[in-house]
């Protein structure tokens, strides 16, 4: 099957460079615009059968012991690839530990979720449907679920060109290929790009103060982060009310003391969008957030005008939405297994 490679949008088209323009210059060197087409997918070639099982599969809340929670519950493609809660609400409505990142652009992160316990995006799509706050399923039941319905073991063996294509792990490749087809090029792609034009006044200064202060020093790149781990704290540790002391972050995946309380430096395309913020989702204005990490990893205090000014170049960063169509899912059979809304024991 041929692979499939998406197209972005005007915004990332190479224009013509500004001569002298040091604050351009200077930016290309920290970050890179979104590519014009999908990155490759590690062991995993991209169709657009394969997208569309993978969307199919993104909306479907079957994927849930409870039949009422989706990939899409938690990263909503209409208000920034996230759900918009301090932390997410999941099976038998218990709230889950740590905000959820957005899904948006998440294909050009160096791993996935806050202390990038999944390598890449499959991996990450196998986590919220087998955690017991979230979807509450297992493998086995999804792969029942998924095989009870003609329609998904057909879409299946057209994605994998394969007679026996239903299985957890191709479940986990198709949504993986619908996610890395979730690319929002912005303004700032413009800019860097070589259109001067591309970024407002104020937020030519904020992204000098952004790359001045040191922010750049976690949040560069494609992503404006995405990339590396870092204590959150670094300067001054935040209150029990930013940080809860209980989550150590990457430390529960290395078991090493160093990682107490590091994380992913956090991706910032679409931030405006994504409040609220941090890993224990407990500030709700961008200004704020800004400050916060000016105190806690600078050691800088900002004023107003400063914050603003940073606060208006994360508004750049702000990109269009791939035109995403809600699919019809296949329809259940008698055999297809039924919800159930039962908490099991921890």
């Amino acid at each position: 099957m041929k692979k499939f490679a998406v197209a972005l949008l005007a915004t990332t088209a190479l224009a013509t460079p500004v001569l002298g323009d040091e604050l351009m210059e200077a930016a290309q060197d920290m970050f890179k615009p979104l590519p014009s087409t999908m990155p490759a997918l590690a062991d995993n070639v991209v169709t657009p059968e394969k997208i569309e099982l993978g969307k199919a599969l993104f909306f479907d809340p079957r994927l849930s012991a409870s039949g009422v929670f989706s990939c899409y519950s938690c990263h909503n493609l209409t208000t920034g690839g996230d759900d918009n809660l301090e932390t997410s609400i999941g099976h038998g409505w218990q709230k889950g530990p740590r905000n959820s990142p957005t899904v948006l652009n998440a294909v050009f992160n160096e791993a996935q979720f806050w202390d990038g316990r999944a390598a890449d995006l499959a991996a990450q799509a196998k986590g919220p449907i087998q955690a017991g706050v979230e979807m509450a399923n297992t493998p086995e039941q999804v792969v029942d679920t998924l095989n009870s319905m003609p329609q998904y073991v057909s879409m299946f063996q057209a994605a994998f060109d394969s007679d026996d294509a239903v299985s957890f792990d191709n479940m986990a490749k198709a949504i993986e290929a619908f996610e890395a087809t979730l690319i929002t090029p912005a303004p700032f792609d413009a800019y860097l790009n070589g259109d001067a034009g591309a970024l407002t006044d104020d937020q030519k200064a904020g992204l000098e103060l952004f790359m001045d202060k040191g922010c750049v020093a976690c949040h560069a790149g494609i992503n404006v982060g995405g990339e590396g781990y870092f204590p959150f704290g670094l300067i001054e540790k935040p209150g029990a009310e930013i940080l809860p002391e209980g989550d150590k972050g990457r430390f529960a995946v290395t078991e090493t003391i160093d990682d107490e309380y590091v994380f992913r430096a956090s991706p910032l395309r679409n931030i405006a969008l994504t409040a609220p913020y941090f890993h224990s989702g407990k500030v709700w204005d961008l200004k704020v957030a800004v400050q916060i990490m000016a105190e806690s990893q600078l050691g800088d205090e900002l004023n107003d005008e400063e914050a603003d000014q940073i606060v208006a170049f994360l508004g750049s960063l702000t990109g269009t939405m791939p035109e995403v169509t809600v699919p019809i899912l296949p329809p259940e059979t008698a055999t297809t297994p039924r919800p159930t809304a039962e908490v099991l024991p921890q």
